[in-house]
């Protein structure tokens, strides 16, 4: 029992893992300004893709459910991501989405009629601490927009994740993940045509980035992560999340240049032990 939940672990953590280079990839390989094309392309293509696999449509009764759970895990998720990441330094956005455990905790709270373990509360709020102290800078600027977008998008994934545990289905897992990135990529479809210019001509380097961001960065992730969530607990899950910072800091030290000094450190081994710290308090409930 315990190896395989430590492999469920193992096997969901790859996701932000992957996440974590969204950044990295977006900045070095794609063109210039076109965030929700960016999204769209990463997650219709993916969802086409993995329904072409699994064949499977949900039942009548599933329809709302999948519907749901593809706007709030995908379509207005990822639009308020870029519109956070235009709007704000990206230590402060990365700050803010890690709010995301607190955030499925309380929605366990009051949806659930359960009061998870003050340690996992404690933990939750180290975690955003070590991310804060990670990446934060004093030039952070604060945009009140980029953060209502930050806030909304976190709270909208923490729903979404909460739901996607107790609103069951009987779709595996591949059609799951496949039926939620294609509803969330027609969300994203006119907001991209309307609100971007169209793509130039592509380069090598183009077309593998927008390769990477789905293939990787939807279709394994995104099926890695629904495959946990069905066997951990919501919490644990989101709180996985803070590997998505911790790696996107990690490539930007290692490919990036950029800086790391003793409290990035100190932020890093937090952030590190509030993952461990939460999944230890979830156990024990």
């Amino acid at each position: 029992m315990a190896h395989s939940r430590a492999a469920a672990i193992f096997t969901t953590a790859c996701a932000p893992l992957i996440w974590g280079s969204t950044y990295l990839v977006t900045t070095e390989f794609l063109p210039p300004d076109r965030p929700l094309t960016a999204a769209l392309l990463r997650v219709l293509p993916a969802g086409l893709l993995l329904l072409m696999y699994a064949r499977v449509l949900p039942r009548r009764s599933e329809w709302s459910t999948v519907i749901l759970l593809g706007i709030l895990n995908i379509g207005f998720f990822q639009a308020m991501l870029f519109v956070a990441a235009y709007r704000l330094p990206g230590g402060l956005a990365a700050v803010l989405s890690s709010t995301q455990t607190l955030m499925v905790l309380l929605l366990t709270w009051l949806i659930g009629k359960t009061m998870p373990p003050k340690a996992a509360w404690l933990w939750a709020a180290a975690g955003v601490a070590g991310i804060a102290l990670m990446v934060l800078s004093p030039q952070a600027r604060y945009d009140a927009w980029g953060i209502a977008a930050a806030l909304s998008g976190a709270a909208s994934m923490s729903l979404g994740v909460y739901l996607s545990k107790h609103r069951k289905t009987s779709l595996p897992v591949l059609a799951f993940a496949g039926w939620q990135l294609l509803v969330g990529g027609l969300c994203l479809l006119p907001a991209a045509l309307l609100a971007e210019p169209p793509l130039p001509a592509l380069t090598l380097a183009n077309i593998g980035g927008y390769l990477y961001l789905c293939l990787f960065g939807a279709v394994l992730a995104y099926v890695l992560f629904f495959s946990g969530l069905a066997r951990l607990p919501p919490a644990v899950v989101s709180s996985l999340g803070l590997l998505s910072p911790v790696c996107a800091f990690a490539l930007g030290w290692l490919f990036l240049g950029q800086g790391m000094d003793g409290k990035s450190l100190l932020g890093f081994a937090l952030a590190l032990l509030s993952i461990d710290g939460v999944q230890r308090a979830a156990s024990k409930k």
